[in-house]
């Protein structure tokens, strides 16, 4: 995995979160320091001020929740195209989903490659998807929760895919086969 850049502490408070950078330059893996207590714990789970410092897209117009009553169901890999790219904020509040990103950027060097992650409501990790990027999940669970946040509202008419599994990205899912909605089993190959 790439560097783990700590945000400085903010307004005088001892709450942080920490970046780290994945191996596809611009994404990272994001998790909260927990002050806990007898009654549990408090954290942050967002900061404009934070994101805005490592230069990642701090605009949030949309919030979004994925429930998903079945393990092994997939959802991906999606994007908009332009103008309408997004960044998203990504975090699994129940159950445990496999969180996957592939690399779209046309110039960049690591066009195609992808990064996976666990995500659960135990881990409380994050996952910052730059715009240019498709991304998708599947379920390790039943009755698993997803909730996005968005730089970009849904444009239907930009909204697209790609199949997921393109042989352009060779993703290893965990659970095979999977479960696929007619849109996401119809996406391109490339």
């Amino acid at each position: 995995m790439g560097r783990k850049i700590c945000c400085a502490h903010t307004r005088g408070e001892n709450y942080l979160m920490l970046f780290t950078e994945t191996k596809l330059k611009g994404s990272y893996i994001i998790e909260i320091e927990k002050i806990e207590d007898e009654r549990g714990f408090f954290a942050r789970s967002w900061d404009k001020k934070e994101f805005e410092i490592r230069e990642l897209n701090p605009n949030l117009v949309q919030c979004d929740i994925s429930f998903n009553s079945k393990k092994g169901i997939l959802r991906g890999m999606h994007y908009q195209k332009e103008p309408f790219e997004e960044a998203k904020l990504v975090r699994c509040t129940k159950g445990r989903i496999f969180d996957v990103i592939v690399d779209l950027r046309k110039d960049s060097p690591s066009k195609n490659d992808w990064y996976g992650i666990e995500l659960s409501q135990s881990n409380h990790k994050m996952i910052y998807v730059p715009k240019g990027f498709a991304h998708g999940f599947q379920t390790l669970e039943e009755n698993s929760e997803v909730f996005y946040q968005m730089s970009q509202e849904y444009m239907e008419k930009h909204a697209t895919g790609k199949k997921w599994n393109s042989k352009d990205f060779k993703i290893s899912w965990p659970i095979l086969p999977p479960i696929l909605s007619k849109k996401d089993a119809n996406w391109e190959s490339q």
